[in-house]
């Protein structure tokens, strides 16, 4: 219907004019634009246009799935909202990772180390663009041969980092054409790595590796992790391993275990504690891990006490401690009195050594602090603070937590007790409940997108069938965890994936809870970057993350940048949130390119899913 204010100007002006008024008027009207249309086109000629990156799409794309909301899309695309679409970052940031920028921070006056720790803080400002892929960067092989064979322009690493690695990395790294392959598991494997694995069950007392479940170590914190060759054997023994190393700009052992698809990130302590809560790990694993456990009076070795379980194992392998004659015994007894007269300061005891391997047990007895030596390192005082980077501490962690229990008293697997639980604060009910939903959310999420995520057979084009349990999606980041529900159900439906789960740091702090449950887990604040390199997930989920955020400092296209660079091409984006949420997102979606797709729930609420997925850009 026309406004009233259509009829308003004649009410305003008196009667109509007449005909031959308006036809003049007309006349100067289109002469006016004449003139200034001859005027403008020479700018806008001036204009150089943009160029539109190729879109390399893989055949099982959304568009296929949702032609009417694609057509939308692209209608608005076209329109204004092509203007503010961003652009690829330059090739000297293919392999950028924030808050480490080593001469920002010396510049900044830190040293001793610290210049290689994280400091967001030093630069908060970064160009908004695309990190984009290597030049000849190919998509993962399918898991699980993608665990033995990456793609050698996936990652940067040269041949002379290659062949200056240790011993065990050459014997079971070959550099083919265009490959890194590692011997598989029915291989011939380096001629330590088995038997090392199995030297390690035997010094704690168990019968093999196989055993390591029963006897309560599940979750594994290995420091310095190489490029993953332990981590992958624990991996096929159903452990959890959780690969920590140092930012290296080069020949990064985070990046190439994640391009394996196994569980690592960037994280070191030299100034500050890892992000994770006291007692989370059933074993902490150094092997020639370069960390002098003497240094910073003791403090390194105090935060492997705090994040290790009671009852749990530090083992510590290294050359430089393996006796070849009277001189080398010297040597080693010099290097290793101070760290077990420390380990006696804590209340660790050295339970077995063998060779160039040594194993300490936590105390398993809470009391044990209370009757050491007078002058010993005091107990913490257990305020509730947020394990997020917080400065070492000089005190024993953890010894008035009702997580206090022996790792061989812990129910084994995802499912705890009611007793721990409640240990936690949790309600069994309200836990219960919980896991049904995601059991219902996972099949959902199956029946609705398995043609075009979740494909347990997938195929390009060319290619012949491959035979289960072959799968497109390696790795999940559950960005908005909660109890890692979705986690569990995913290894309930025995889905060959890992998830990362996330616990925002104003969020409730369910962190411990998904640890005790043998998953990988870590603490993150969403306005920062994660700790990790470009392109290491398969697929990022996101429920109720963003109502979540709306209330904090973040800046939501900063965030929507970083899950793009975490992504690896032809990566999957999953939403899940209030109406309002997912609209937004779906605008920021498109300005990075994703393509998306709104999905009704079709159960009332105002709640949607948002399906993107990330093209594979090049220029």
């Amino acid at each position: 219907m026309r406004s009233p204010w259509f009829n308003k100007p004649f009410s305003v002006l008196g009667p109509r004019p007449p005909i031959s008024c308006l036809l003049l008027c007309f006349v100067c009207v289109l002469g006016l634009i004449a003139i200034l249309g001859s005027t403008s086109s020479s700018v806008f000629d001036s204009v150089t246009p943009i160029p539109v990156p190729d879109v390399y799409s893989s055949y099982r794309r959304l568009k296929e799935q949702a032609a009417v909301d694609y057509l939308e899309l692209r209608t608005i695309s076209l329109g204004a909202g092509r203007q503010t679409e961003l652009e690829l970052c330059g090739r000297e940031k293919e392999n950028y990772v924030p808050c480490y920028n080593v001469s920002a921070n010396l510049f900044a006056g830190f040293k001793d180390g610290e210049e290689f720790d994280r400091h967001c803080e030093i630069s908060r400002q970064r160009e908004r663009c695309l990190v984009r892929p290597p030049k000849d960067y190919k998509i993962p092989l399918r898991w699980p041969a993608g665990r033995d064979a990456i793609w050698s322009a996936n990652v940067k690493i040269t041949k002379d980092q290659f062949l200056s690695s240790g011993s065990l990395t050459k014997r079971l790294m070959l550099v083919e054409e265009n490959q890194f392959a590692f011997h598989s598991e029915d291989g011939l494997i380096f001629d330590g790595l088995k038997d090392y694995s199995r030297q390690v069950a035997e010094m704690i007392g168990l019968g093999s590796d196989s055993e390591f479940l029963q006897a309560g170590v599940q979750s594994v914190l290995d420091i310095g992790c190489g490029f993953g060759i332990f981590g992958a054997h624990l991996v096929s023994l159903k452990l959890m391993p959780i690969c920590i190393a140092a930012y290296e700009a080069t020949g990064s052992q985070v990046q190439l275990a994640l391009e394996r698809g196994l569980p690592a990130m960037i994280g070191n302590f030299i100034s500050r504690q890892l992000p994770y809560p006291p007692l989370s790990f059933d074993m902490v694993h150094c092997a020639q891990c370069g960390i002098v456990w003497d240094e910073k009076d003791g403090m390194l070795l105090i935060e492997v006490d705090r994040v290790l379980k009671p009852g749990g194992y530090f083992v510590l392998t290294s050359p430089a401690s393996n006796p070849h004659g009277s001189s080398s015994n010297t040597k080693k007894r010099s290097t290793l009195t101070p760290t077990e007269e420390f380990s006696e300061n804590i209340c660790w005891n050295l339970i077995a050594q063998q060779d160039e391997t040594f194993i300490w047990q936590k105390t398993v007895d809470v009391h044990c602090y209370k009757s050491r030596k007078h002058g010993a390192l005091p107990l913490c005082n257990d305020v509730h603070k947020t394990p997020y980077y917080q400065p070492l501490v000089s005190c024993i962690s953890g010894t008035t937590s009702n997580r206090w229990i022996p790792i061989q008293n812990r129910s084994s697997g995802p499912h705890l007790s009611s007793a721990e639980l409640v240990g936690h604060g949790v309600q069994p009910q309200d836990f219960f409940e919980d896991s049904q939903v995601w059991r219902s959310a996972l099949r959902n999420y199956w029946s609705l997108l398995s043609p075009i995520i979740f494909s347990d057979h997938p195929k390009r084009p060319g290619d012949e069938d491959p035979t289960p349990p072959y799968n497109m999606v390696r790795n999940v980041m559950d960005m908005n965890a909660h109890y890692g529900g979705l986690n569990a159900a995913m290894l309930e439906e025995k889905k060959l994936v890992w998830v990362m789960n996330v616990v925002p740091v104003r969020a409730p702090n369910t962190l411990p809870l998904i640890l005790d449950r043998g998953f990988a887990g870590v603490m993150h604040d969403w306005c920062e970057p994660f700790p990790t390199y470009p392109r290491t997930y398969d697929m990022l989920h996101a429920n109720g993350l963003l109502s979540h955020l709306s209330s904090e400092r973040c800046v939501m296209m900063d965030l929507f940048l970083e899950m793009d660079r975490i992504l690896r091409p032809e990566g999957w984006v999953i939403f899940s949130d209030k109406l309002g949420a997912i609209e937004m997102a779906r605008a920021l979606a498109m300005q990075i390119h994703w393509e998306a797709r709104v999905i009704d729930l079709d159960n009332g609420s105002d709640q949607r899913l948002l399906v993107c997925q990330k093209p594979f850009m090049k220029k």
